[in-house]
Protein backbone atom coordinates (compact mmCIF):
# COMPACT_ATOMS: atom_id res chain seq x y z
CA UNK A 1 0.00 0.00 0.00
CA UNK A 2 1.34 3.71 -0.67
CA UNK A 3 2.06 6.00 1.98
CA UNK A 4 -0.43 8.61 2.12
CA UNK A 5 0.75 11.90 1.58
CA UNK A 6 -0.50 14.55 3.92
CA UNK A 7 -3.26 17.09 1.94
CA UNK A 8 -1.78 19.24 -1.04
CA UNK A 9 -4.60 21.65 -0.78
CA UNK A 10 -2.24 24.41 0.24
CA UNK A 11 0.13 23.25 -2.07
CA UNK A 12 -2.23 23.29 -5.22
CA UNK A 13 -3.71 26.94 -3.75
CA UNK A 14 0.19 28.39 -4.07
CA UNK A 15 1.09 27.26 -6.84
CA UNK A 16 -2.06 28.20 -9.14
CA UNK A 17 -1.13 31.37 -7.90
CA UNK A 18 1.99 31.48 -9.77
CA UNK A 19 0.58 30.35 -13.18
CA UNK A 20 -1.50 33.90 -12.68
CA UNK A 21 2.71 35.33 -13.37
CA UNK A 22 3.35 34.95 -16.89
CA UNK A 23 6.73 35.52 -17.37
CA UNK A 24 8.28 36.85 -20.26
CA UNK A 25 9.90 34.86 -22.61
CA UNK A 26 14.15 34.46 -22.40
CA UNK A 27 16.14 34.17 -24.48
CA UNK A 28 15.77 30.59 -26.48
CA UNK A 29 19.13 28.54 -25.95
CA UNK A 30 21.37 27.84 -28.58
CA UNK A 31 21.75 24.09 -28.28
CA UNK A 32 18.79 22.14 -28.66
CA UNK A 33 17.12 17.52 -26.21
CA UNK A 34 16.26 14.69 -24.50
CA UNK A 35 19.06 15.71 -23.48
CA UNK A 36 21.13 18.87 -24.68
CA UNK A 37 20.64 22.30 -24.98
CA UNK A 38 21.87 24.43 -22.13
CA UNK A 39 23.25 27.68 -22.18
CA UNK A 40 26.70 25.36 -21.98
CA UNK A 41 26.15 22.22 -21.57
CA UNK A 42 27.46 18.73 -21.65
CA UNK A 43 25.38 15.70 -21.91
CA UNK A 44 24.82 13.66 -19.05
CA UNK A 45 24.83 10.32 -20.27
CA UNK A 46 28.60 8.59 -22.25
CA UNK A 47 29.09 11.47 -24.81
CA UNK A 48 28.87 14.19 -22.06
CA UNK A 49 32.39 12.78 -20.27
CA UNK A 50 33.87 11.35 -23.65
CA UNK A 51 35.17 14.63 -24.58
CA UNK A 52 35.02 14.09 -28.25
CA UNK A 53 33.22 16.80 -29.55
CA UNK A 54 32.84 17.39 -32.95
CA UNK A 55 30.78 21.13 -33.41
CA UNK A 56 29.96 22.59 -36.91
CA UNK A 57 30.48 26.80 -36.78
CA UNK A 58 29.46 28.49 -39.64
CA UNK A 59 33.11 27.97 -40.79
CA UNK A 60 33.44 24.36 -40.89
CA UNK A 61 33.83 21.30 -38.57
CA UNK A 62 36.19 21.55 -35.61
CA UNK A 63 37.18 18.44 -34.28
CA UNK A 64 38.58 19.48 -30.63
CA UNK A 65 40.90 15.87 -30.26
CA UNK A 66 43.25 14.69 -32.98
CA UNK A 67 42.10 11.66 -34.08
CA UNK A 68 45.05 9.40 -35.92
CA UNK A 69 43.82 6.74 -38.67
CA UNK A 70 42.45 3.37 -37.49
CA UNK A 71 42.26 -0.22 -38.69
CA UNK A 72 39.37 -0.38 -40.90
CA UNK A 73 36.16 -2.45 -40.62
CA UNK A 74 32.93 -1.83 -39.70
CA UNK A 75 31.44 -4.69 -37.46
CA UNK A 76 33.57 -7.21 -35.58
CA UNK A 77 32.41 -10.21 -34.09
CA UNK A 78 34.46 -13.35 -32.50
CA UNK A 79 34.99 -15.75 -34.11
CA UNK A 80 33.14 -18.18 -32.34
CA UNK A 81 30.05 -15.70 -32.60
CA UNK A 82 29.47 -15.79 -36.04
CA UNK A 83 28.11 -19.20 -35.76
CA UNK A 84 25.88 -18.40 -32.98
CA UNK A 85 22.23 -18.28 -33.04
CA UNK A 86 20.54 -14.82 -33.07
CA UNK A 87 17.03 -13.94 -32.62
CA UNK A 88 15.05 -14.25 -35.42
CA UNK A 89 13.94 -11.40 -37.83
CA UNK A 90 10.24 -10.49 -36.78
CA UNK A 91 7.79 -10.32 -39.38
CA UNK A 92 7.72 -7.33 -41.84
CA UNK A 93 5.52 -4.20 -40.91
CA UNK A 94 3.41 -1.97 -42.66
CA UNK A 95 5.36 0.51 -44.90
CA UNK A 96 4.42 3.47 -42.12
CA UNK A 97 5.58 2.06 -39.28
CA UNK A 98 9.16 3.62 -39.71
CA UNK A 99 9.09 7.25 -41.76
CA UNK A 100 10.83 7.68 -44.51
CA UNK A 101 11.33 10.33 -47.19
CA UNK A 102 11.86 9.72 -50.94
CA UNK A 103 15.43 8.66 -51.81
CA UNK A 104 17.09 11.70 -53.36
CA UNK A 105 20.78 12.04 -54.46
CA UNK A 106 23.15 13.43 -51.46
CA UNK A 107 25.87 15.65 -51.53
CA UNK A 108 27.62 13.97 -48.76
CA UNK A 109 29.19 11.10 -49.86
CA UNK A 110 32.47 11.33 -52.62
CA UNK A 111 31.55 7.81 -53.96
CA UNK A 112 28.48 5.45 -54.53
CA UNK A 113 27.08 4.07 -51.82
CA UNK A 114 27.29 0.55 -50.92
CA UNK A 115 24.82 -1.97 -51.50
CA UNK A 116 22.87 -2.98 -48.10
CA UNK A 117 22.20 -6.54 -47.34
CA UNK A 118 18.94 -8.02 -46.36
CA UNK A 119 18.54 -8.27 -42.62
CA UNK A 120 18.75 -12.19 -41.90
CA UNK A 121 19.06 -12.62 -37.91
CA UNK A 122 18.39 -9.55 -34.97
CA UNK A 123 20.99 -8.67 -31.87
CA UNK A 124 19.82 -7.21 -28.70
CA UNK A 125 22.56 -4.49 -27.97
CA UNK A 126 23.34 -4.07 -24.08
CA UNK A 127 26.35 -1.60 -23.62
CA UNK A 128 27.25 1.29 -25.65
CA UNK A 129 31.26 2.27 -25.49
CA UNK A 130 32.82 5.35 -26.58
CA UNK A 131 36.38 6.21 -26.36
CA UNK A 132 38.40 9.63 -27.15
CA UNK A 133 40.29 7.94 -29.63
CA UNK A 134 39.98 5.23 -32.40
CA UNK A 135 39.99 1.80 -30.48
CA UNK A 136 41.89 -0.92 -32.52
CA UNK A 137 42.04 -4.66 -33.16
CA UNK A 138 43.54 -5.48 -29.90
CA UNK A 139 41.19 -3.73 -28.01
CA UNK A 140 38.70 -4.87 -29.69
CA UNK A 141 40.00 -8.55 -29.28
CA UNK A 142 39.66 -8.51 -25.66
CA UNK A 143 36.01 -6.84 -25.70
CA UNK A 144 35.30 -9.73 -27.62
CA UNK A 145 36.51 -12.36 -24.99
CA UNK A 146 35.01 -11.11 -22.13
CA UNK A 147 32.57 -13.25 -20.68
CA UNK A 148 29.10 -13.25 -22.23
CA UNK A 149 29.89 -11.00 -24.88
CA UNK A 150 28.60 -12.48 -28.31
CA UNK A 151 28.91 -9.86 -30.81
CA UNK A 152 30.65 -6.55 -30.91
CA UNK A 153 29.85 -3.71 -33.66
CA UNK A 154 32.25 -0.89 -34.67
CA UNK A 155 30.62 2.79 -34.85
CA UNK A 156 32.03 6.21 -35.46
CA UNK A 157 30.69 8.22 -32.67
CA UNK A 158 30.44 12.19 -32.00
CA UNK A 159 28.16 15.34 -31.09
CA UNK A 160 27.52 17.20 -34.17
CA UNK A 161 25.49 20.63 -34.99
CA UNK A 162 22.55 19.41 -37.13
CA UNK A 163 19.72 22.41 -38.05
CA UNK A 164 21.13 24.11 -34.67
CA UNK A 165 20.91 21.53 -32.46
CA UNK A 166 23.90 19.44 -30.99
CA UNK A 167 23.01 15.81 -31.60
CA UNK A 168 24.83 12.87 -30.56
CA UNK A 169 25.83 10.89 -34.18
CA UNK A 170 26.67 7.59 -34.99
CA UNK A 171 28.45 6.49 -38.30
CA UNK A 172 27.67 3.01 -39.00
CA UNK A 173 27.75 0.03 -41.63
CA UNK A 174 24.05 0.20 -42.81
CA UNK A 175 24.08 -4.02 -43.45
CA UNK A 176 25.48 -4.53 -40.20
CA UNK A 177 24.18 -1.63 -37.49
CA UNK A 178 20.53 -2.24 -38.94
CA UNK A 179 19.91 -5.99 -36.67
CA UNK A 180 20.88 -3.96 -33.14
CA UNK A 181 17.98 -1.58 -33.80
CA UNK A 182 14.14 -1.63 -32.58
CA UNK A 183 12.71 -4.29 -35.10
CA UNK A 184 10.61 -1.78 -37.48
CA UNK A 185 13.74 -0.02 -37.81
CA UNK A 186 15.94 -3.19 -38.46
CA UNK A 187 13.24 -4.08 -41.14
CA UNK A 188 12.88 -0.90 -43.31
CA UNK A 189 15.51 -1.48 -46.29
CA UNK A 190 14.39 1.67 -47.53
CA UNK A 191 15.82 3.37 -44.66
CA UNK A 192 18.94 1.88 -44.58
CA UNK A 193 19.45 2.32 -48.09
CA UNK A 194 19.06 6.26 -47.80
CA UNK A 195 21.30 6.05 -44.78
CA UNK A 196 24.06 4.34 -47.43
CA UNK A 197 23.11 6.80 -50.14
CA UNK A 198 24.28 9.90 -47.42
CA UNK A 199 21.12 11.08 -45.66
CA UNK A 200 20.34 10.92 -42.39
CA UNK A 201 18.23 9.04 -40.04
CA UNK A 202 17.16 10.83 -37.19
CA UNK A 203 14.70 9.49 -34.11
CA UNK A 204 11.18 9.99 -33.92
CA UNK A 205 11.60 12.54 -31.60
CA UNK A 206 14.34 14.81 -33.08
CA UNK A 207 12.02 14.98 -36.27
CA UNK A 208 8.41 15.61 -34.28
CA UNK A 209 9.13 17.21 -31.26
CA UNK A 210 12.67 18.78 -32.34
CA UNK A 211 11.48 20.19 -35.37
CA UNK A 212 13.73 18.55 -38.15
CA UNK A 213 10.89 17.53 -40.88
CA UNK A 214 11.83 14.81 -43.20
CA UNK A 215 12.61 15.57 -46.84
CA UNK A 216 14.47 19.06 -45.08
CA UNK A 217 17.77 19.39 -46.29
CA UNK A 218 20.71 20.49 -43.45
CA UNK A 219 24.18 22.04 -44.24
CA UNK A 220 26.52 20.81 -42.13
CA UNK A 221 30.24 21.19 -41.70
CA UNK A 222 29.76 22.96 -45.46
CA UNK A 223 28.16 20.03 -47.04
CA UNK A 224 24.69 19.00 -47.51
CA UNK A 225 23.01 16.22 -45.40
CA UNK A 226 19.05 15.71 -46.18
CA UNK A 227 17.35 14.27 -43.23
CA UNK A 228 15.82 10.40 -45.15
CA UNK A 229 14.26 8.71 -42.08
CA UNK A 230 12.66 9.14 -38.53
CA UNK A 231 14.15 6.00 -36.71
CA UNK A 232 14.51 5.02 -33.01
CA UNK A 233 18.05 3.15 -32.80
CA UNK A 234 16.80 2.14 -29.00
CA UNK A 235 20.37 3.49 -27.31
CA UNK A 236 19.04 6.41 -25.29
CA UNK A 237 20.55 10.08 -26.28
CA UNK A 238 21.62 8.65 -30.05
CA UNK A 239 19.80 10.84 -32.11
CA UNK A 240 21.24 10.67 -35.07
CA UNK A 241 22.61 7.76 -37.80
CA UNK A 242 24.83 8.32 -40.93
CA UNK A 243 26.82 5.83 -42.73
CA UNK A 244 30.36 5.56 -41.89
CA UNK A 245 31.29 7.05 -45.12
CA UNK A 246 29.33 10.20 -44.70
CA UNK A 247 30.61 10.12 -41.44
CA UNK A 248 34.25 10.43 -42.82
CA UNK A 249 33.22 13.04 -44.94
CA UNK A 250 32.43 15.06 -42.05
CA UNK A 251 34.96 14.45 -39.78
CA UNK A 252 33.21 12.36 -37.60
CA UNK A 253 36.14 10.66 -35.58
CA UNK A 254 36.47 6.63 -36.61
CA UNK A 255 35.86 3.89 -35.02
CA UNK A 256 36.02 4.85 -31.42
CA UNK A 257 32.72 3.69 -30.56
CA UNK A 258 31.30 0.33 -30.04
CA UNK A 259 27.64 -1.76 -29.63
CA UNK A 260 28.17 -4.64 -27.39
CA UNK A 261 25.62 -7.33 -27.43
CA UNK A 262 26.00 -9.68 -24.75
CA UNK A 263 22.38 -11.30 -23.65
CA UNK A 264 23.20 -13.64 -20.77
CA UNK A 265 25.81 -11.07 -19.50
CA UNK A 266 25.41 -9.37 -16.07
CA UNK A 267 25.38 -5.60 -17.16
CA UNK A 268 27.07 -3.96 -14.24
CA UNK A 269 29.52 -6.14 -14.04
CA UNK A 270 30.32 -6.58 -17.67
CA UNK A 271 30.46 -2.44 -18.15
CA UNK A 272 33.20 -2.58 -14.92
CA UNK A 273 35.17 -5.24 -17.21
CA UNK A 274 34.81 -3.59 -20.31
CA UNK A 275 36.16 0.07 -18.25
CA UNK A 276 39.56 -2.23 -17.52
CA UNK A 277 39.99 -2.47 -21.20
CA UNK A 278 39.40 0.73 -22.68
CA UNK A 279 42.38 3.21 -22.72
CA UNK A 280 41.67 6.28 -20.58
CA UNK A 281 38.67 8.32 -21.12
CA UNK A 282 36.50 5.64 -22.23
CA UNK A 283 32.60 5.54 -21.07
CA UNK A 284 30.42 2.72 -21.13
CA UNK A 285 26.69 3.03 -20.94
CA UNK A 286 24.10 0.31 -20.36
CA UNK A 287 21.65 1.08 -23.23
CA UNK A 288 18.96 -1.82 -22.80
CA UNK A 289 18.29 -1.33 -19.21
CA UNK A 290 18.83 -3.17 -16.55
CA UNK A 291 16.49 -0.45 -15.25
CA UNK A 292 13.46 -2.28 -13.84
CA UNK A 293 10.44 -0.41 -11.86
CA UNK A 294 11.02 -0.44 -8.33
CA UNK A 295 8.85 -4.36 -7.73
CA UNK A 296 7.90 -3.28 -3.46
CA UNK A 297 4.20 -3.26 -2.66
CA UNK A 298 4.74 -1.12 0.99
CA UNK A 299 6.97 1.78 0.68
CA UNK A 300 7.77 3.72 4.16
CA UNK A 301 6.73 7.24 4.44
CA UNK A 302 9.91 8.90 3.98
CA UNK A 303 9.89 7.28 0.47
CA UNK A 304 8.55 9.86 -1.62
CA UNK A 305 9.08 13.61 -1.48
CA UNK A 306 7.62 16.17 1.07
CA UNK A 307 5.19 18.45 0.86
CA UNK A 308 7.90 21.19 1.00
CA UNK A 309 9.75 19.21 -1.52
CA UNK A 310 6.56 18.91 -3.76
CA UNK A 311 5.29 22.99 -3.52
CA UNK A 312 9.05 24.00 -4.65
CA UNK A 313 9.49 21.93 -7.43
CA UNK A 314 5.09 22.90 -8.91
CA UNK A 315 5.81 26.50 -8.33
CA UNK A 316 9.49 26.28 -9.87
CA UNK A 317 7.37 24.44 -12.45
CA UNK A 318 4.70 27.06 -13.00
CA UNK A 319 6.70 30.06 -13.13
CA UNK A 320 8.10 28.45 -16.66
CA UNK A 321 5.36 28.43 -17.97
CA UNK A 322 5.61 30.62 -21.44
CA UNK A 323 8.90 29.43 -21.80
CA UNK A 324 10.10 28.20 -25.36
CA UNK A 325 10.70 24.55 -26.21
CA UNK A 326 13.77 24.25 -27.03
CA UNK A 327 14.81 20.43 -28.46
CA UNK A 328 17.91 19.26 -25.69
CA UNK A 329 17.34 22.40 -23.15
CA UNK A 330 17.83 22.33 -19.79
CA UNK A 331 16.53 25.51 -18.49
CA UNK A 332 16.35 28.01 -17.23
CA UNK A 333 15.10 29.82 -20.26
CA UNK A 334 14.13 26.94 -22.39
CA UNK A 335 13.45 23.53 -21.70
CA UNK A 336 12.36 19.97 -23.54
CA UNK A 337 10.15 17.76 -21.41
CA UNK A 338 12.28 16.09 -19.47
CA UNK A 339 14.25 18.70 -19.13
CA UNK A 340 11.82 20.83 -17.15
CA UNK A 341 11.09 17.73 -14.76
CA UNK A 342 15.02 17.28 -13.82
CA UNK A 343 15.02 21.24 -13.46
CA UNK A 344 11.65 21.66 -11.18
CA UNK A 345 12.78 18.78 -9.44
CA UNK A 346 15.89 19.90 -8.84
CA UNK A 347 15.36 22.75 -7.15
CA UNK A 348 13.18 21.23 -4.65
CA UNK A 349 16.56 19.43 -4.00
CA UNK A 350 15.38 15.97 -5.78
CA UNK A 351 17.78 14.38 -8.40
CA UNK A 352 15.87 13.21 -11.33
CA UNK A 353 17.79 11.33 -14.61
CA UNK A 354 18.29 13.52 -17.74
CA UNK A 355 15.97 11.63 -19.87
CA UNK A 356 12.32 10.47 -20.45
CA UNK A 357 12.65 6.82 -19.83
CA UNK A 358 15.24 6.22 -16.61
CA UNK A 359 12.38 9.27 -15.51
CA UNK A 360 10.27 6.66 -16.07
CA UNK A 361 11.57 4.19 -13.49
CA UNK A 362 12.50 6.29 -10.59
CA UNK A 363 9.55 5.13 -8.58
CA UNK A 364 6.64 3.46 -8.40
CA UNK A 365 3.82 3.09 -11.27
CA UNK A 366 0.26 3.83 -9.99
CA UNK A 367 -3.05 3.75 -11.80
CA UNK A 368 -3.70 7.58 -13.37
CA UNK A 369 -6.84 7.65 -10.60
CA UNK A 370 -4.44 7.90 -7.73
CA UNK A 371 -2.62 10.52 -9.51
CA UNK A 372 -1.17 13.28 -6.72
CA UNK A 373 0.36 16.68 -7.53
CA UNK A 374 3.97 16.31 -8.51
CA UNK A 375 3.62 12.64 -10.09
CA UNK A 376 4.83 12.26 -13.43
CA UNK A 377 2.64 11.31 -16.25
CA UNK A 378 4.74 9.32 -19.63
CA UNK A 379 3.23 8.55 -23.05
CA UNK A 380 4.85 6.19 -25.99
CA UNK A 381 4.39 8.34 -28.87
CA UNK A 382 7.13 7.13 -30.88
CA UNK A 383 6.05 4.39 -34.22
CA UNK A 384 9.29 3.67 -34.87
CA UNK A 385 9.55 1.95 -31.55
CA UNK A 386 6.09 1.49 -29.62
CA UNK A 387 7.52 0.34 -26.33
CA UNK A 388 9.63 3.63 -26.02
CA UNK A 389 8.91 6.13 -23.36
CA UNK A 390 9.04 9.58 -25.27
CA UNK A 391 7.65 12.04 -23.73
CA UNK A 392 6.79 13.34 -19.61
CA UNK A 393 4.68 15.64 -18.26
CA UNK A 394 4.12 16.82 -14.33
CA UNK A 395 0.83 16.21 -12.84
CA UNK A 396 -0.91 18.97 -11.83
CA UNK A 397 -3.95 18.41 -10.12
CA UNK A 398 -7.95 18.49 -11.14
CA UNK A 399 -6.67 16.64 -14.65
CA UNK A 400 -4.05 19.30 -15.45
CA UNK A 401 -0.95 18.57 -16.25
CA UNK A 402 2.35 20.94 -16.85
CA UNK A 403 4.77 20.35 -19.60
CA UNK A 404 7.37 21.52 -22.14
CA UNK A 405 5.37 20.03 -25.48
CA UNK A 406 7.53 20.56 -29.15
CA UNK A 407 9.20 23.03 -31.06
CA UNK A 408 7.04 25.88 -31.33
CA UNK A 409 5.38 24.99 -28.36
CA UNK A 410 6.38 26.72 -24.77
CA UNK A 411 5.54 25.60 -21.36
CA UNK A 412 1.90 25.11 -20.29
CA UNK A 413 -0.90 23.90 -18.58
CA UNK A 414 -3.31 21.52 -20.25
CA UNK A 415 -5.68 18.94 -19.57
CA UNK A 416 -4.68 15.43 -19.41
CA UNK A 417 -4.78 13.08 -22.88
CA UNK A 418 -4.31 9.46 -22.47
CA UNK A 419 -3.35 8.57 -26.32
CA UNK A 420 -0.57 6.28 -26.10
CA UNK A 421 -0.50 7.00 -22.57
CA UNK A 422 2.34 4.60 -21.03
CA UNK A 423 1.49 5.71 -16.95
CA UNK A 424 1.95 7.87 -13.85
CA UNK A 425 4.87 7.58 -11.74
CA UNK A 426 5.24 8.72 -7.78
CA UNK A 427 8.83 9.88 -7.94
CA UNK A 428 10.79 8.47 -4.63
CA UNK A 429 14.44 10.59 -4.79
CA UNK A 430 16.43 7.51 -3.08
CA UNK A 431 14.90 5.24 -6.15
CA UNK A 432 15.76 8.43 -8.91
CA UNK A 433 19.18 8.73 -7.30
CA UNK A 434 20.47 5.53 -8.58
CA UNK A 435 18.98 5.47 -11.89
CA UNK A 436 22.03 5.32 -14.49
Amino acid sequence: MFYRRPRVTDLIREARRDLAYRPRLGPASRHPYHRHHRAVRLRRLFFVVAVLTVSVPAAGLAVLTQMPQADPGTAVVRRSVATAPAAAAEPVPTASAVPTAPATPSSVPSSAPSPVAPLTSMRQPHLFVVAPRPLGARVIARVGRLAGVRAVERADAAEVLLDGKRVQTLGVNPSTFRAYTPGPTARSDRLWRNVSAGEVAVSFVLGSDGGMPLGKTLTTAGRNLRVGAYATMGMGAIDAVVSRQTARALGIPQNNALVVSAPRADSAKLRRALLEVLPPGGQVVVINPVLTAPRRTTWAAGSFMTTSQLTTALTAAAGKVGRPYVWGAEGPDSFDCSGLVQWAYAQAGVKVPRVTHQQFVSGPQIPLAQAQPGDLLFWRHDPTNPGYVSHVAIYWGGGKMLHAPRTGDVVKLVPVTTRNFAGVVRISPQVAARVR
